[in-house]
Order: structure tokens, then C-alpha cells, then sequence
């Protein structure tokens, strides 16, 4: 049964990183909007992250900065101190988020099932989804939606662009684009350099423009340079030079794009725009690209069984592999296969004729 039969007066939703959650959360959140316009929804989010939710429509944002430390939650229970909300859904695991989730007030406060949950989540929440087969961050997550009584299908996004976000699409895609988001979180998830710049050539051949994204990061801008100083393709590097909005707005105007387990890959899915994306750390079927896993390059399931010597289907679902020597195992003729894929696909074709 339901947590609610009718649309509860309000929500909080806690979830405060990364940017690929939350763009997770996105879709879970628009679809209580839809099915329940009254209520109202605030949401505790990340001081970078809430670039993204603030662009929502009818969402109270709550910014938290984790630098602030123990003065950026007592910030955060100040500004929620004279409401209580009907429900909490704590969509983050993290103790931090348990600690911050402290100072909201709810009558009920719904945490993941107790197969999903970890760092004493369990004790922090007085609800509870039922333990779940869903393999997909976004499925675990779209369950709170039906816990509480939104039925949830298909995730569907809708991040209002300005004219300023579009600025930068407008001035650099005038053609087919492949667009490359070369950095993940760690530097050991990062494909090779090399790589990176041989399927840049590649796709020049194929009559894609090359474009490079990331954060201002120091770490991303060498490496943004090291691509280009191994290519050959006239490679437009916009490293650092957009907002997050913009970059969404980049993304979605590109014909495809090709990043590791990162942001700006679930960024790009919620502008229907098509991902490869590369794994070898963590599981694709769990973290990848959620529209687009058909065009996922992983080795992840190779890595994952030696390292634990079990098969797959026995593993852990947050099970995880480190090191260096990873990423090298994904070759460049992996990923041209699926750049071939990409480009040949009929709804890709249309849509680049459409940008």
C-alpha cells in the first residue's frame, strides 16, 4: 500500500551530490511534480549541483557547501527551522547526508531498502522501500516515487535552457558533433590521452566536429591539452569555459557524446542525446548512461570476476574494482564499433539533421 493515498501538502528531498544522481533524481522528482502539481517540494542539494535544480521549476532549493562543514549544516537546518514536511526522502546513503537529515523535520522519513542501504542510513529513517531487485541507481531511486504512491515508468526530464545556457551550443555546433568529456572523478577512471585523441581523428573522418568539456579543474585542462597535442582533428576545447547550464545546453545540441562514469554522461542522457560510455571500475548496468547502455564500452564484468573471483551475477551491487590498469583495457577499436553504432542509428540521424 501507498504511503499516501492523497498528495501529501509537501516533500523534502535530500540529495545532495554528484551531478549524475541528481540528475537521477531529477526525473524522479519531476515525476511526483507531475502526478501531485499541489505539493510543494524543497530540496537539500550541493552547492555546485544546485546550479542544475535551481533551473527546475516550483522546487525550493536548499543549497548545502560540504566545505562549510559543521556550520554549513547548522546553515541548512536555519533556513528549514519553522517547517515540517509530510515526508523526507532521503535518496543519500552517505553519513553526512544521515547527519544533515537530522535537522529537518517529517513526519515520515523514507530511506532505501535495507539491501540498498549503508553507513546507518537504516537508523536515521522511520520508513523504508522494500528491498529491491532494481539493479540501476535511477530504478533504486524511482522507487521512493511508487513507495509514496507515484506510479514511475520511463524517466522523464525537463531542465529549462536560457537563451545565455544556449549561447555556447549556438556559437560552436554547426554540424554533426561528437562532443568528449574526457575526465572522470579519479584520474585512474580516466581513458588514455591517446585514445581520446584517436577517436577524435576517427570521427573527424566521419564529418563530426571534435569538441572537449569539463570542469576549470587544473587536472582537466591538462588533460584536455594532452588530447589535443596527440590529435590531429581541429578539436574546439571549451574545458572549463561553461556553465552547468551551458554544458547541458552543449550536450544536448551534440550529435553524440563519449565520457567515462561521470556527470556530464547523465547529463547529456537527460537531453536524449547518446552516450558511449566507458567502464571498467563499476558497473554499467548499475551507474551507466541510463538511456543510452547499448552503447556502453565495459570491461567491468572481465575485471570485476578476477578481482573477486566469483561470476557477476554473484557480486555484491555496489561492487567496485580499483586501479591504473583498467581503463587501458578499453581499446580504440571498442569504441569506434559503437561510434559506428551511434552514427548509423535512424533516430541519431535524424536528430543531428534536426540540430
Amino acid at each position: 500500500m501507498a504511503l499516501f493515498s492523497t498528495p501529501p501538502r509537501s516533500i523534502c528531498i535530500l540529495r545532495l551530490s554528484a551531478i549524475g544522481d541528481v540528475c537521477h533524481a531529477i526525473a524522479v522528482v519531476q515525476a511526483i511534480q507531475r502526478q501531485w502539481p499541489t505539493t510543494e517540494i524543497s530540496w537539500v542539494v550541493g552547492k555546485v549541483e544546485a546550479q542544475l535544480v535551481n533551473a527546475l521549476p516550483n522546487i525550493k532549493v536548499i543549497s548545502f557547501d560540504k566545505k562549510a562543514g559543521w556550520h554549513g549544516i547548522k546553515q541548512v537546518w536555519q533556513q528549514l527551522k519553522s517547517q515540517r514536511f509530510d515526508a523526507l526522502l532521503d535518496m543519500q546513503v552517505a553519513l553526512r547526508a544521515s547527519v544533515l537529515s537530522l535537522g529537518i523535520k517529517a513526519k515520515y522519513r523514507v530511506g532505501f531498502s535495507k539491501n540498498r542501504t549503508k553507513e546507518g542510513q537504516w537508523l536515521f529513517t522511520n520508513k523504508h522501500l522494500p528491498n529491491t531487485d532494481s539493479v540501476h541507481v535511477l530504478d533504486n531511486m524511482a522507487d521512493f516515487a511508487r513507495y509514496i504512491g507515484v506510479p514511475f515508468t520511463t524517466p522523464e526530464w525537463n531542465i529549462p535552457l536560457t537563451a545565455e545556457d544556449n549561447s555556447v551550443a549556438e556559437q560552436y555546433i554547426h554540424q554533426p558533433t561528437l562532443v568528449i568529456s574526457p575526465a572522470a572523478s579519479k584520474d585512474e577512471r580516466n581513458w588514455l590521452p591517446d585514445r581520446y585523441a584517436a577517436i577524435a581523428d576517427y570521427a573527424a573522418t566521419k564529418g563530426l566536429a571534435v569538441i572537449l568539456c569539463g570542469s576549470p579543474s587544473e587536472r582537466e585542462q591538462q588533460l584536455g591539452q594532452h588530447i589535443i597535442s596527440l590529435s590531429n582533428a581541429p578539436i574546439i576545447n571549451l574545458i572549463g569555459e561553461t556553465t552547468l547550464l551551458q554544458l547541458t545546453a552543449l550536450l544536448r545540441a551534440a550529435t553524440v557524446v563519449l565520457a567515462p562514469d561521470s556527470g556530464p554522461a547523465h547529463l547529456a542522457t537527460t537531453q536524449n542525446t547518446p552516450v558511449i560510455g566507458l567502464y571498467g571500475h563499476s558497473n554499467p548496468a548499475r551507474t551507466g548512461p541510463y538511456l543510452s547502455l547499448p552503447y556502453t564500452v565495459s570491461v567491468y564484468q572481465q575485471v570485476a570476476e578476477q578481482h573477486y573471483g566469483k561470476p557477476l551475477g554473484e557480486l555484491p551491487w555496489g561492487a567496485r574494482v580499483k586501479g591504473s590498469d583498467i581503463m587501458p583495457k578499453i581499446s580504440v577499436a571498442m569504441v569506434r564499433e559503437k561510434l559506428d553504432s551511434v552514427l548509423l542509428s535512424p533516430s541519431v540521424i535524424s536528430n543531428s539533421q534536426s540540430k
